[in-house]
């Protein structure tokens, strides 16, 4: 069953994503995903298509207290309507 999560970079720098939307299975796997830039520009990537420059990860995602750990991230779990809220979003821009 697919976990979905919300991810906020905060000091992303220049040109890089500062806000994402994962889908991951449950070898914790992206399987979609939605990147955020600053000025709202959207990338996104599936094991079907992807915008230029969006990419799914090749490693497991790491556990969300990993992810906590680090001050310069923040994560929390969302569901599965507001991923797709999202993915909908940034499939038809």
């Amino acid at each position: 069953m697919a976990t979905y999560i919300y991810s906020k970079w905060k000091n992303s720098p220049a040109g890089c994503p500062d806000e994402f939307y994962s889908e991951i299975d449950e070898t914790r796997h992206e399987t979609r995903k939605v990147e955020v830039f600053k000025g709202g520009r959207l990338g996104y990537a599936s094991k079907m298509k992807s915008t230029p420059n969006t990419r799914l990860g090749i490693e497991p995602v790491p556990s969300m207290i990993k992810i906590q750990a680090q001050p310069e991230f923040e994560i929390k779990v969302i569901t599965e309507k507001d991923f797709e809220s999202m993915w909908l979003t940034a499939t038809k821009a």
